[in-house]
């Protein structure tokens, strides 16, 4: 209800006030942020289904998005307009919008002079005063932005449908068992996925249920693991349009690493990098159908 900006009662704010003493307490004082007066997400869009669990358990949660050629932050949610799933509205001083291919434009004083040395690189993202964040935006009813992927990031199928990776990816790292996911399919028939299984919540999973294994590789290959990855998946295409489903997968049998330029510092995947390391992997999948 406070995130439909709708008034709680006394009823619901008793209700409330007896479940953080019975349990929400513990719960926020678990994931370390009992004392937290303000709470940001940003740097990689987050799955609502995430952001839904710490409002569920009283912490507020706020989206925001910048850039570094924009001085840092350009869109935060403000007060408790707090829209799941969107930035929020431009701080003051920002101006933007949406060009036809849907990337985000900013301008204002913010936005930065260029990039040091590099006249053809700042040439390439200020265009007539506007930036061009690189980024695939759209503008809610509400007046909150949404970041739909990187515009370089979106994939386009065999019969012509834009998708966004990042999307069905978040949904699908909401399980507890998938520690990572991308999203392959550009130019393809249908979409796969190479999916990184969470070690230690799958290696308790097996334990608990006296399934042997060695080690994270011997793990990912167990039949017993892949139907459990096989129904998360299930789950998240039942969310999804028919043309956004994960039709086929593959289990990775290494965790993605840094030092092996798979990963940003950040941890964020590096897409290019793990669509050629892993050329084999996704031929096999869609050279299964043929």
């Amino acid at each position: 209800r406070r995130l439909n900006q709708q008034p709680l009662g006394a009823g619901l704010t008793l209700a409330w006030w007896g479940a953080y003493w019975l349990m929400l307490r513990a719960l926020q004082n678990y994931v370390g942020l009992r004392r937290v007066r303000f709470c940001f997400s940003a740097a990689a869009t987050i799955s609502p289904d995430v952001l839904r669990f710490f409002h569920d358990i009283g912490i507020r949660v706020k989206e925001g998005y910048g850039m570094t050629e924009s001085t840092g932050l350009s869109f935060i949610h403000m007060g408790e307009d707090i829209r799941l799933g969107t930035v929020g509205k431009p701080i003051p001083g920002v101006e933007f919008k949406i060009a036809d291919d849907g990337e985000l434009l900013k301008r204002g004083q913010s936005i930065f002079v260029g990039y040091y040395k590099s006249p053809e690189a700042t040439a390439a993202s200020v265009i007539d005063g506007w930036l061009h964040t690189g980024d695939v935006a759209e503008l809610t009813p509400e007046g909150h932005v949404r970041i739909v992927d990187r515009k370089k990031d979106l994939i386009i199928t065999s019969g012509g449908k834009n998708i966004s990776p990042s999307e069905i990816e978040n949904a699908l790292k909401v399980s507890p068992y998938i520690n990572e996911a991308i999203v392959v399919g550009d130019g393809r028939n249908y979409l796969a996925a190479l999916i990184q299984i969470d070690f230690e919540n799958v290696g308790k999973w097996a334990t608990d249920r006296r399934i042997a294994y060695t080690n994270f590789k011997n793990l990912s290959q167990l039949p017993q693991v892949e139907a459990l990855i096989s129904e998360a998946v299930d789950q998240v295409n039942a969310r999804f349009a028919r043309v956004e489903n994960i039709r086929k997968f593959k289990l990775l049998d290494k965790a993605l690493d840094h030092d092996d330029n798979e990963l940003t510092a950040t941890m964020k995947v590096r897409r290019a990098n793990i669509n050629k390391k892993f050329a084999a992997e996704i031929e096999g999948i869609y050279r299964a159908e043929r």
